[in-house]
């Protein structure tokens, strides 16, 4: 059987990964005299490695993140509150193996948001479905979905998620209607599916966001418990961009 044969084979099994390699891998094979088994492992590998990578693809493109942040390219030029040590932790996603949340805190500009994508963005290379969502569009979307009556219909798909990313939380106060949806979503998803919040409040001050003492403690306990915070620190990241523009 000559490697078009082969090709065509891949091809009708969708074995994408092995249609795209045979070539090179059947060359490498010959030239190392390699064994059956190993040319065979190295054919299974980059199969599954096609097919994680197109699952990782779709995830992304369903998480609706703000823009392309990598972990990576991550500025430590200047102390921002994040060592590298703890950054290694986060690419390594700790939290979510641990089931905790995740609170990045800081100013406007500070990067939490260019962070909470690189982390999704890394959770979704990893085969986690995320779903990035600005805390005033999550209730506009809440508002879309009762008036269409399907309303639990969202909170399932909020709940399937495996990480919810709420952008901006506390920008402004929050009615109680909202507060009592907070609380369905909160609940729904606790000790199964960690929430990652950017905000620039401090969870210390999240209480005078809330009209019903009893919600917001409800909101606050499920979100904290247990969670991880990281504040970011050292000026507006956006003006030393522009800086060195």
């Amino acid at each position: 059987m000559n490697l078009d044969q082969i090709k065509n084979i891949s091809h009708k099994l969708a074995l994408h990964g092995i249609h795209q390699s045979i070539e090179a891998r059947s060359a490498e094979a010959v030239a190392n005299n390699l064994h059956p088994n190993e040319f065979l492992q190295l054919l299974l590998q980059d199969e599954s490695l096609y097919r994680k990578n197109r699952f990782a693809k779709s995830l992304l493109g369903r998480a609706k993140f703000r823009n392309n942040s990598e972990l990576e390219d991550w500025d430590q030029s200047f102390d921002r509150g994040l060592s590298k040590q703890k950054l290694k932790e986060i690419a390594a996603i700790s939290f979510y193996n641990n089931q905790e949340n995740l609170i990045l805190l800081g100013k406007t500009g500070a990067g939490k948001t260019h962070l909470a994508v690189a982390i999704g963005r890394r959770l979704c290379s990893e085969g986690l479905s995320t779903s990035f969502l600005p805390v005033n569009l999550l209730f506009e979307e809440i508002l879309a979905a009762r008036a269409s009556g399907k309303y639990l219909g969202y909170l399932k798909k909020l709940r399937q998620t495996k990480i919810l990313i709420l952008d901006d939380f506390g920008l402004r106060n929050y009615s109680h209607d909202e507060a009592n949806t907070l609380v369905d979503i909160l609940e729904e998803r606790s000790r199964k599916g960690p929430v990652i919040i950017t905000s620039q409040v401090d969870p210390k001050g999240w209480s005078k966001l809330f009209e019903d003492p009893v919600i917001s403690e409800a909101i606050i306990d499920r979100i904290i418990h247990p969670a991880q915070k990281l504040e970011l620190k050292g000026g507006t990241y956006r003006e030393r961009l522009n800086s060195k523009n």
